[in-house]
């Protein structure tokens, strides 16, 4: 943004620029970009565990191992016999008062609902096991 004066009338006096100098307001900008960057707090994309500490106990007692299958109608197994939701739970109870708790084999079929599975899932946590483990995941790989 700049305007020329005309020239000075045969005058020996240069031509008066009245352009604005963007020097200092460049210098201005990249002083303030730093300061934005600086000030941006780091974005840590991490998932939070809570992870024992310390070496862990003897295993001295084998826990029992409880199978929960869903085939591919979504009907979930307790240890190979079908079981309702409301059985599934109270049998998750009884052994989550255990006073070794068991080993929960979870093995959903590929073609069984995600509902079920997340149902188990949740009702699981929600009950208070704490070892619980997917198996048969090699059927999902393609």
């Amino acid at each position: 943004m700049g305007m020329n004066v005309g020239s000075s009338g045969g005058s020996s006096e240069p031509e008066v620029m009245m352009d604005i100098n963007t020097t200092p307001l460049i210098d201005v900008m990249l002083v303030l970009l730093v300061m934005l960057i600086i000030t941006i707090p780091i974005q840590l994309h991490a998932v939070n565990l809570e992870m024992p500490v310390g070496t862990p106990p003897a295993n001295l007692i084998k826990p029992e191992k409880i199978q929960i299958d869903i085939d591919e109608r979504s009907i979930v197994y307790w240890q190979g016999l079908p079981v309702t939701a409301t059985e599934l739970e109270t049998n998750m109870k009884t052994v989550s008062n255990a006073t070794v708790q068991p080993e929960v084999h979870l093995r959903p079929n590929k073609s069984a609902s995600y509902a079920v599975f997340a149902n188990v899932l949740a009702s699981s946590k929600r009950i208070g096991l704490t070892k619980i483990a997917v198996v048969g995941s090699e059927q999902f790989v393609q």
